[in-house]
């Protein structure tokens, strides 16, 4: 018999109805002949909800009891499935994640899986029950909940799959695949009969919103196969796997956008051999990521070093460069907000030259100009205004012949 792990985004599970209708995909699996375990999100604008309360108690909430708080927005999801499923005849069981025996690091909002005890879910597998679990949650060794951050229940599910050595993981959206770009804002997007788990990654990375890039990561590193599928329509998704097709030759297969981008300058950091190095450390310790970096040497015989982070994360960046100033040695701090990034991705990229300067040209042609770069095997980066985000990605999607429109008629 085969294990089949389903995630079930906040979307799928906004209402009642929307529930009934996820035990209804639930129970055809189970009757296919196989275990099914089931993760579930938080119904609808429940975290954002919950988000607002504690704001309006603290601008500035404990990371833990805010991770007390928001889990339990999926517990309010796993009771009202499991009791779905067993008003239709199935028998059930919900678990909370650390009753499912997921375990994590000792970092609050955004903790990694670290281990997973999946006795309790083989036990309940083997009595034919079907087993709902909370997403987006675990526990540490010392009993304190955490949470891994948005998105995370797409990597419980995952991880949860690579530990019960499940045949697939089903990815249930509102959308029913991976697109090209966000069909929302780009109306030319087309969905993707596959991916490659690299080019999925970066996509992820990168802000596409349709999976959470530890998700891919899992799957990548253990081999699990995926599916993103739609919750509502009963169709094909986008397979994630080692090798996609190169469908159609396109050396690019997805532009990806994402907003409220902050770019931080350190001015005259002295040029120690260990600057640089002091600089990230001492942000990595208090959890925060920086993303596209640029150094540059000035005339006085100082470092300029300017890196891009998360809005959101910009005050507790500038705090922590403040309160050790002394110990970096710099100058003094500069930001711009209200930027984007827009990211090209494609595996044809390894093996073609010139994508980053046909990209540049696009951009300079649309009179978008660009901030910061960063580039890798399979993605080119840009920085651009965020009033420009929607328009270059919305240019780059055409000039890469990824519109539905340009690829029927090259398969002509």
């Amino acid at each position: 018999m085969s294990i089949i792990v389903q995630k079930f985004g906040g979307t799928s599970v906004g209402s009642v109805e929307k529930i009934r209708n996820v035990a209804s995909r639930i129970l055809e699996e189970k009757q296919r002949g196989n275990d099914v375990v089931a993760v579930v999100s938080a119904m609808g604008k429940t975290t954002d909800t919950l988000v607002g309360l504690a704001r309006e108690i603290s601008p500035q909430p404990s990371k833990r009891e805010m991770d007390m708080l928001l889990s339990t927005g999926e517990q309010v999801t796993i009771s009202l499935l499991t009791m779905a499923l067993i008003q239709a005849g199935q028998d059930a069981i919900s678990y909370t994640g650390w009753q499912a025996g997921i375990e994590t690091e000792s970092v609050h909002s955004n903790a990694r899986i670290t281990n997973i005890h999946t006795e309790k879910m083989t036990s309940q597998l083997q009595m034919g029950k079907v087993v709902i679990v909370a997403g987006f949650q675990g526990m540490t060794p010392s009993g304190d909940i955490t949470t891994l951050g948005r998105g995370g229940s797409d990597t419980t599910a995952v991880a949860i799959a690579a530990a019960l050595k499940a045949d697939r993981c089903d990815i249930y959206t509102d959308v029913d695949g991976v697109y090209t770009s966000d069909p929302r804002y780009i109306i030319n997007a087309r969905k993707l009969p596959s991916i490659s788990y690299d080019e999925m990654l970066e996509l992820a990375n990168l802000g596409a919103g349709v999976l959470h890039p530890r998700a891919v990561e899992f799957a990548k590193n253990y081999q699990i196969p995926l599916e993103v599928r739609s919750s509502v329509e009963k169709i094909e998704g986008t397979y994630i796997e080692e090798e996609a097709s190169m469908e159609q030759n396109l050396i690019v297969r997805g532009v990806a956008f994402e907003d409220e981008i902050t770019r931080v300058t350190v001015f005259g950091l002295g040029n120690a051999l260990t600057g640089l190095s002091s600089i990230f450390t001492t942000l990595a310790k208090h959890h925060l990521n920086v993303d596209i970096i640029i150094q540059s040497q000035t005339d006085k015989n100082a470092t300029n070093l300017s890196f891009s982070i998360k809005e959101q994360d910009l005050q507790e960046t500038l705090a922590v460069l403040e309160k050790n100033k002394e110990h970096l040695g710099y100058t003094h701090v500069e930001h711009e907000s209200a930027l984007a990034k827009v990211s090209i991705v494609g595996s044809g990229m390894i093996s073609n030259p010139g994508v980053a300067a046909e990209m540049f040209q696009v951009l300079a042609e649309n009179d978008i100009v660009v901030k910061m770069v960063s580039t890798s095997e399979i993605k080119v980066s840009a920085v651009v205004d965020e009033k420009n985000m929607q328009k270059a990605a919305g240019v780059l999607h055409t000039a890469f012949n990824l519109d539905a429109s340009k690829v029927e008629e090259m398969s002509l």
